[in-house]
């Protein structure tokens, strides 16, 4: 994120960034946040593709950054909206690090970059925003 963006900071439900642990036995992420379970920057970077997004506030969002450790991770997050809804330059990830730096863009590296989530192409829409550990979600019969 760039120095000069307001940093927008979202306190969730704990567990929707818990990273869980891997279970040999079944060769897969047991007890995983849907919002650390969604974290795409590799994926990205490698074949323009996202894990399964998480739903926030009405949106659709993916992760694309983790750091911290237990009780103080911290996510960021980028709205994915449909090319149509999207108005700007996309670009794919190979054009956006040939040339963000340059480009004076303020709403971070992600923002217009092209990804695809099965058959689907979809844009990533910044700024981004930060989700960390808030309280838990406590539901009420009432």
């Amino acid at each position: 994120m760039m120095a000069n963006d307001t940093i927008q900071i979202t306190p969730v439900d704990p567990a929707r960034l818990d990273t869980g642990k891997w279970c040999h036995r079944r060769q897969r992420q047991i007890g995983e946040g849907d919002i650390s379970a969604s974290y795409s920057a590799d994926r990205i970077g490698m074949a323009g593709r996202i894990r399964k997004p998480f739903n926030w506030n009405g949106g659709t969002w993916v992760c694309v950054g983790l750091q911290g450790r237990a009780n103080d991770t911290r996510a960021e997050a980028y709205r994915l909206v449909h090319p149509q809804m999207f108005e700007g330059q996309t670009y794919t990830y190979a054009e956006r690090s040939r040339s963000w730096r340059s480009s004076g863009d303020t709403s971070g590296f992600y923002h217009g970059m092209i990804v695809q989530n099965g058959n689907t192409q979809l844009v990533l829409c910044g700024p981004p925003r930060t989700f960390v550990r808030g309280e838990v979600e406590q539901f009420s019969l009432f």
